[in-house]
């Protein structure tokens, strides 16, 4: 059953990535790069948490772009059903993957713990 899963979830992420790339047509998207970094489906087939992955200039963009995708969830699922062969197809809900920030900030914590003392008293 857990094959049938990773498989599940992996054609969605690909056929949703494709759909938001070349079929949302809204300019609130902007210049907003948004990518499907991970999908998860419940066993049932009826929710997955589609996790996105949002580069934009400003925070105020990633927003939009993260509401923009949000409200296209039923059209993006409507595309889905004809890419998708599969009996049931979930309701998606969409978040948003903070991973690379998160270990962007874990690495700088991790190099300030590696500064010498001495070069501590010099760099402040």
């Amino acid at each position: 059953m857990k094959i049938k899963m990773e498989r599940v979830n992996s054609e969605l992420k690909r056929q949703i990535t494709k759909v938001i790339s070349e079929e949302i047509k809204d300019p609130r998207l902007g210049d907003a790069l948004i990518g499907v970094t991970k999908v998860y489906t419940t066993p049932d087939l009826k929710y997955a948490k589609v996790y996105l992955s949002i580069y934009a200039s400003d925070a105020d963009k990633v927003q939009e772009a993260y509401f923009t995708v949000c409200r296209s969830a039923s059209f993006i699922r409507n595309k889905l059903k004809d890419e998708v062969n599969i009996r049931l197809l979930p309701e998606l809900k969409f978040l948003i993957d903070d991973s690379v920030d998160y270990s962007i900030k874990i690495d700088g914590l991790l190099k300030q713990i590696n500064i010498p003392p001495a070069e501590k008293g010099e760099q402040q």
